[in-house]
């Protein structure tokens, strides 16, 4: 082999040295964690931060969950770190206008109003403005309950006693007859130191609750699940509805009319229709307060109010955060929280756990009407944004503003 020859071989086999001293020098230690190229490094100690905006009436279970969730550390399989879920109370209404107005800084990675009607309409206003969604009717983000309950009368029993002698039962029209009746409680086969019939509903703008009031005694007017805009601007209807909602005390105009029963008694209101969940959590302040224990009556046109867990679809929040949402979901739906939610007066969604479970509420105050089984299945259809918006404005004008 010539002199070039082995020259040649030399330079190449430098070359070869440089290259593998430069890979052993710049390889990672056997404790370190190799980052392929175009992935970030993700810290598994580094919690995933969720927020769930949630709807006053369910606040107290959601919170109570989430204070589980967090404190057993749940992990988000894809990235192994552990969630995190803050808890935001908001009414329904309110998160609504926040929501649409983009005023929630940062955007909550999950919502749950009152009732799937709201995010319908929160859907609307983007789908008019951004021409997409922001809460998906279908696939894994859907939105999916994750308790019930429904809007019932809570009456004093000595009220109860007197309108069903009076009036046979306790409906929308009797509640109207006795609110227009010059005479008071006694000349509605009560007694005269009663004074006049008060009526106890959470202010329509204040908690969407009193809307649903509205909604209801709609149908109990129409006789019929469904009303339209033309059924709330009949002049026939809002002068019926103004003389109903002008025996509402000033109380009842608050956001948690069952306390105010509980604390303050009649001063608040005879009867209301309020949620059952909150008439079934108040129960027990409201016997040992006060002498007349309050009874529920089941309506004949039933607004139901279903909780749905809805993940907010948009760029404002992360994929690991959207399906962080999804785990702290599927954990409210397991068995052992839904059980749990019997104790706050919410029916469950899950089809394994009764009504009448352990710990139970509607058991416990069977006695005051509670039941397990509703007796009458006509449910009133969710109303569209217009109906909403025109008895908002029958409020505004005709009761508030006199």
């Amino acid at each position: 082999m010539n002199r070039t020859r082995w020259i040649f071989f030399a330079i190449v086999g430098m070359a070869v040295a440089i290259v593998v001293v430069g890979i052993i020098v710049l390889a990672p230690s056997s404790g370190d964690q190799y980052t392929p190229p175009g992935r970030e490094e993700i810290d598994t100690n580094q919690a995933v931060e969720i927020s769930v905006v949630t709807a006053l009436s369910i606040e107290p279970w959601i919170r109570d969950a989430a204070n589980q969730f967090n404190q057993d550390r749940h992990i988000l399989e894809d990235t192994g770190q552990p969630i995190n879920v803050t808890i935001i109370p908001m009414d329904g209404l309110a998160a609504k206008s926040r929501l649409e107005r983009e005023e929630m800084d940062p955007m909550p990675t999950a919502w749950i109003p009152d009732s799937r009607y709201l995010t319908e309409l929160v859907n609307a206003t983007f789908k008019e403005r951004l021409g997409r969604d922001v809460f998906l009717t279908d696939g894994e983000y859907r939105g999916r309950p994750v308790a019930i309950t429904l809007l019932a009368w809570g009456i004093y029993e000595s009220r109860a006693q007197a309108l069903e002698q009076t009036y046979g039962a306790i409906n929308w029209q009797a509640i109207h007859d006795a609110a227009v009746n010059p005479d008071g409680w006694d000349a509605l086969g009560g007694k005269e130191e009663w004074g006049f019939f008060k009526l106890a509903i959470s202010n329509p703008r204040k908690n969407v609750s009193g809307l649903g009031a509205m909604v209801a005694a709609a149908g109990g007017y129409y006789d019929r699940t469904g009303i339209s805009v033309e059924d709330v601007n009949s002049n026939d209807f809002q002068d019926w509805l103004a003389e109903i909602m002008s025996s509402m005390s000033d109380l009842s105009g608050g956001t948690y009319t069952v306390q105010d029963l509980a604390l303050f008694g009649y001063t608040t209101g005879d009867a209301g229709q309020l949620l059952e969940s909150d008439l079934l959590l108040n129960m027990e302040g409201i016997q040992t307060r006060w002498a007349d224990p309050l009874r529920i009556v089941y309506p004949q046109y039933v607004t139901w109010f279903d909780f749905p867990f809805t993940v907010w679809i948009g760029p404002e929040t992360t994929a690991s955060q959207k399906n962080a949402a999804l785990v702290f979901e599927e954990y409210l739906l397991s068995d052992p929280i839904q059980q749990r939610a019997l104790a706050y007066g919410l029916r469950p969604v899950s089809p394994n756990i009764p009504v009448d479970g352990t710990d139970s509420l509607f058991i416990r105050w069977e006695s005051q009407g509670a039941q397990t089984v509703i007796p009458r299945t006509t449910a009133m259809r969710s109303p569209d944004r217009d109906v909403l918006q025109d008895l908002l404005r029958f409020f505004d004008l005709r009761v508030a503003g006199r």
